[in-house]
């Protein structure tokens, strides 16, 4: 165990994978905050300083088809969300101005519901163009499922990445989801890949899964050649059927970012929804593998002030895009 951490840095920077029996000796590892160290080293080593800002607009709240546990859009649920079909274009652009001028490199449009309403299409295709009028951000969207035809139609407006989370490895997914396949999800990322799309997919911890299950999702990403990964942490929100659920431990969430640092070392490790319940601590992650985050408001909850965390990722070391 002593030379583990070693080890496995060599077996990385030489080339080769970390696999699965590895990792579950890396979640074991005695002295955790070495381990959160060598993930930090690893993404120096691969991934440089620079730190990777993106920011979302829930273009459509609400009224979801979809019965996913931990989600306060379900229509099954009793969340008690915003319901609209589509978002203020005012309002939007407001959102993405302030994005812009952050520095954010990338911002995504994201749709409730099982898969993206065609009819709404021309009404997107105006959000992008206007986006892209006034400002440098990449275009990115999170729509549900996908089928060829949506998506060369988000791709010819612009769309350069689409992002759709696994949420949780197969095994635990029916757990978590009756309503659609975790292989459907794999089928969306292949069809957005083939229409042009470069992919982000990640998950939630802290539903109850196992540290196998979240070594299981980090290889499976891996697998499909996903490089950047959103690490989300479970808010558990009143309405919903994971609403009583604990929190995670910080030095819980600390290992699973470096795990995942380790199992997908040229990866954007990107800390999402639900950091904000760690309160300062959050940045920590920052120390521990992870080289991105969500800026601003997540869908249903409140994020934190996009100052406070330039800031302090300064201060970190990071290098940011300049704000405009």
């Amino acid at each position: 165990m002593a030379d583990l951490l070693r080890e496995t840095f060599s077996t990385i920077t030489e080339g080769g994978a970390v696999s699965r029996e590895t990792a579950l000796l890396l979640a074991r590892y005695p002295d955790q905050p070495k381990l959160w160290s060598a993930a930090d080293r690893l993404r120096r080593r691969f991934m440089g300083d620079h730190f990777h800002l993106c920011a979302i607009i829930n273009a459509r709240s609400g009224g979801c088809s979809e019965d996913c546990r931990f989600c306060a859009q379900s229509a099954r649920h009793r969340a008690g969300v915003p319901v609209y079909a589509m978002i203020d274009q005012d309002e939007a652009m407001r959102i993405a101005r302030s994005s812009a001028a952050c520095g954010v490199e990338r911002i995504s449009l994201v749709t409730s519901g099982r898969a993206a309403d065609k009819s709404a299409m021309p009404q997107f295709n105006a959000l992008y163009e206007h986006i892209r009028r006034e400002t440098t951000m990449e275009l990115c969207a999170s729509m549900g499922l996908l089928d060829q035809e949506t998506a060369k139609l988000l791709a010819a407006m612009g769309v350069s990445r689409y992002h759709c989370n696994m949420e949780t490895n197969e095994r635990q997914f029916a757990e978590i989801c009756t309503t659609h396949t975790w292989q459907e999800k794999v089928a969306t990322l292949k069809t957005a890949a083939a229409a042009g799309m470069s992919l982000c997919s990640g998950g939630i911890i802290g539903m109850g899964e196992s540290v196998e299950d979240r070594i299981d999702l980090a290889i499976a990403l891996r697998e499909q050649g996903i490089r950047s990964i959103p690490i989300n942490i479970l808010t558990p929100i009143p309405g919903t059927p994971l609403a009583d659920l604990p929190p995670l431990p910080l030095p819980e969430v600390l290992t699973t970012v470096a795990l995942f640092r380790f199992l997908n070392p040229e990866a954007v490790i990107r800390m999402a929804g639900g950091r904000q319940q760690l309160g300062s601590d959050q940045h920590r992650c920052f120390a521990a593998g992870a080289n991105g985050a969500i800026i601003g408001n997540y869908l249903t909850t409140a994020g934190n002030a996009a100052a406070d965390d330039l800031a302090r990722l300064r201060e970190m070391g990071f290098l940011l895009s300049s704000p405009r």
